[in-house]
């Protein structure tokens, strides 16, 4: 497959008088191909939405780099973006603040149309099948964003990031906002134009139980790491970091016993105050002396993770089944 979105041992820091200086991304690499899903998860605070705004180059990394199709990812000033960077769009969290209320959703749409697409009609006909893609009525180009539901705006907002025909699609919490049925269909939006125009995505979600159904990869993410990755199928069957079994166990399940959802003891620590080691170490049921050394991201065989347990020569004598 060919590799879109290359993420190489970025970090972001950010500093502040009160608090010093933050490390929200902490060294993360992941790649994103053509046609594929990879679903980032974690819970709130562990850096996803600063990877995001770095990969898709609204911020600067203050480590490592992020390469599009093979180049170098610029970060946005005040110039028009390079050419060759307009096929990397972003779908944001919220719906409502996506979009300019002053302007027609014609107007916006035309934004991203790409110039050489020239010609009145032939622009009105690009804007008319946009908002077919995401079933909108053509209507909608003369109408305002406030004049529609939620789900209709990240619809148009995602009508606005098909605008420049892009490759790669990086989709930061895009149903949150949103309730159950319209998320519903605008998960299964992404998910038939990833299919349907072999683009690749990056959707982000605290929401594992969501994108077990739609993502190809799955990389778990705590405090600024990467601590699992994996395809997604094995990574349920059998999670290989203790906080990505932590996240399967919250998950509800309906069946002949149901179940409560188990929950994880503890706060995601302040970044500006990382444990040392292994930063899932004063949560972790399972943690032992080794795992006050920082652990490397070990090679399972299409796999991945950053845990003392996998390292047989380093792990206890009982190690906890999966």
């Amino acid at each position: 497959m060919t590799v879109l979105l290359d993420i190489s041992d970025v970090e972001v820091e950010y500093r502040s008088r009160g608090r010093g200086r933050v490390l929200a991304v902490a060294g993360v690499s992941l790649d994103v191909a053509a046609g594929q899903i990879v679903g980032l998860v974690g819970e709130s605070g562990c850096g996803k939405s600063s990877l995001a705004r770095v990969a898709v180059g609204l911020t600067p990394p203050s480590a490592g780099a992020v390469r599009f199709a093979g180049q170098p990812v610029t970060p946005l000033g005040w110039r028009r973006r390079p050419d060759t960077e307009i096929g990397l769009q972003m779908v944001f969290q919220n719906p409502y603040a996506s979009l300019n209320p002053r302007r027609t959703i014609g107007a916006q749409l035309l934004d991203g149309v790409p110039a050489t697409v020239t010609g009145a009609a032939a622009r009105g006909n690009r804007v008319r099948e946009l908002l077919d893609r995401v079933g909108m009525p053509s209507t909608a180009a003369e109408r305002y964003p406030h004049q529609f539901s939620g789900g209709q705006r990240q619809r148009l907002a995602i009508a606005r990031a098909l605008a420049p025909q892009p490759r790669m699609i990086i989709a930061d919490e895009p149903v949150t906002a949103l309730d159950a049925s319209s998320q519903a269909q605008v998960v299964n939006l992404l998910v038939g134009l990833v299919r349907d125009l072999d683009m690749g995505m990056l959707f982000i979600s605290h929401d594992l139980a969501l994108v077990h159904e739609i993502a190809d990869v799955t990389a778990v993410m705590y405090l600024g790491r990467i601590v699992e990755s994996a395809p997604t199928r094995e990574l349920w069957r059998s999670p290989r970091h203790p906080y990505t079994r932590a996240l399967i166990d919250a998950v509800p399940r309906i069946g002949p016993t149901p179940r409560l959802p188990a929950t994880l003891a503890g706060e995601v620590p302040d970044p500006a105050n990382a444990p040392t080691g292994c930063r899932f170490r004063p949560r972790c049921p399972h943690a032992f002396a080794p795992c006050g050394d920082q652990p490397p991201t070990l090679d399972l065989g299409g796999r991945s993770a950053a845990c003392w347990l996998n390292d047989p020569t380093m792990a206890p004598a009982t190690v906890p089944a999966n």
